[in-house]
């Protein structure tokens, strides 16, 4: 059976894509936006290719000739999965692509807000360093990562990663016990004592409905007033308007996030207007390495193709 394959938002990956080798027809577009121009280009198509472009019951009742769908990333929230397992259409994600850059791009947000280098990077500019009778001045408290204790919520790929790393650096790894199923190998604390006793948060657990708001107002109150929270992973994880007050009321010493709730953020954020040198913000870039874009290019058709062939591989429905 040949197949007419659509990539719905082929400007979200900045890699190499071939064409299936199974597809008769093989069509980009660059990006889709609504309901109704998501069904314009999927009509007729057997498989879909997405990113973060949602497919919900809906839609999908709508497309009696979709049987599958690769998405171009390893979170598939944007997927009606149940609608999908009900109705025979195979779903398959990218897995352990982005082993590397997330968590060094967790490492990157960690290391800056543990030695206050945008406070210090804002005080240079401001010409403190040039009015200091000394060779340096001292006016951010200054943490070493080694002998501190790391709390990871997610134990798959990206969480493992990221523990590796920390145990380089000579940090305890503690893993919070959570929803979903635990990993096998796997040693588990419990969430509230983690949270007490981790000088850093970092989140790695994909969003379900079990995780949406895993950290709010009464999670950062039981953290360290001197504890950073990380997030690499999804924005819906963390309460944001609790993240503000926290932030606000010193709760916690800092914040890094790569991820929103709602992307991209729109004039109002509440996030947006956070300006100050221990929260840093970045657009939802930790995946995107050169390497880990174009090893998932190619995990992405890899998926099209074994599915097509019969021996599909990576498959959450």
């Amino acid at each position: 059976m040949s197949h007419r394959v659509v990539f719905l938002d082929r400007a979200s990956l900045k890699a190499t894509v071939r064409k299936p080798s199974v597809a008769a027809e093989y069509v980009e577009h660059e990006k889709t936006v609504g309901l109704e121009d998501t069904l314009a280009k999927l009509k007729g198509a057997t498989v879909a290719i997405t990113n973060k472009v949602p497919l919900r019951g809906e839609l999908l009742a709508q497309l009696p000739d979709l049987k599958m769908i690769a998405v171009a990333a390893t979170g598939y929230d944007v997927i009606d999965v149940p609608y999908c397992k009900e109705h025979g259409i195979a779903v398959a994600n990218i897995r352990n692509y982005a082993v590397h850059t997330v968590p060094e791009h967790t490492f990157a947000l960690m290391l800056a807000l543990r030695r206050n280098i945008l406070a210090y990077r804002e005080d240079v500019e401001a010409g403190v360093w040039q009015k200091s009778d000394q060779f340096c001045f001292f006016t951010h408290p200054i943490g070493d990562l080694h002998g501190a204790t790391l709390g990871i919520i997610g134990e798959g790929a990206l969480g493992q990663g990221t523990a590796t790393i920390a145990r380089a650096f000579g940090m305890k790894v503690l893993f919070a016990d959570h929803a979903p199923p635990k990993a096998p190998g796997v040693e588990f604390t419990p969430m509230d004592e983690v949270l007490a006793q981790a000088d850093v948060i970092s989140l790695h657990c994909p969003l379900t409905p079990s995780t949406r708001n895993v950290i709010g107002i009464e999670q950062l109150r039981k953290m360290k007033r001197t504890a950073l929270l990380i997030n690499t992973a999804r924005g819906g994880l963390v309460d944001e308007a609790a993240l503000i007050q926290a932030l606000d009321e010193g709760l916690i010493a800092g914040a890094g996030f790569d991820v929103l709730t709602v992307e991209p953020p729109r004039d109002g954020h509440p996030l947006l207007d956070v300006r100050r040198p221990n929260f840093i913000l970045t657009p939802h870039v930790a995946w995107a390495s050169d390497g880990a874009m174009q090893f998932l290019a190619d995990q992405l058709i890899d998926n099209v193709e074994l599915w097509a062939k019969g021996t599909p591989q990576h498959l959450v429905t």
